[in-house]
């Protein structure tokens, strides 16, 4: 995920020439074979943040303050490692310029299964 800046919240587009590279940069990974998603969001403005609390919901509309606490867009990359994928977003953060990237792990369900190797009732009744 990259974060958002004010020129992104304002709605002013990325430059021809940033759009240029951001499509080389795309062609690039898709032929590496790592990109499985990738998108820029429109500013808060145009969005809404709900929160859910004691069963009530409740609806803010944008823009929402600190730019820089927003996401702009994201790119999910498939890769074998976290320094593989700090590698790409280091590609992508030459092409944006100045900018904040986050690198996360998508969970897998795997990553949500039970470990087995916990106690068992050997030998025991139940």
């Amino acid at each position: 995920m990259h974060k958002s800046n004010e020129e992104n919240e304002a709605g002013i587009p990325p430059s021809k020439e940033l759009m240029e590279e951001m499509g080389k940069l795309m062609e690039e990974t898709s032929r590496a074979g790592v990109l499985l998603a990738a998108e820029g969001v429109h500013p808060s403005s145009r969005g809404a943040r709900l929160e859910f609390s004691g069963g009530r919901r409740t609806v803010t509309d944008g823009p929402f303050a600190e730019a820089k606490e927003l996401i702009a867009g994201f790119a999910i990359v498939q890769v074998e490692s976290k320094d593989e994928a700090i590698e790409w977003a280091t590609r992508f953060a030459d092409v944006i310029g100045d900018v904040e990237i986050e690198v996360r792990q998508v969970i897998e369900m795997s990553d949500l299964v039970p470990d087995d190797t916990g106690p068992t009732n050997e030998g025991g009744t139940e």
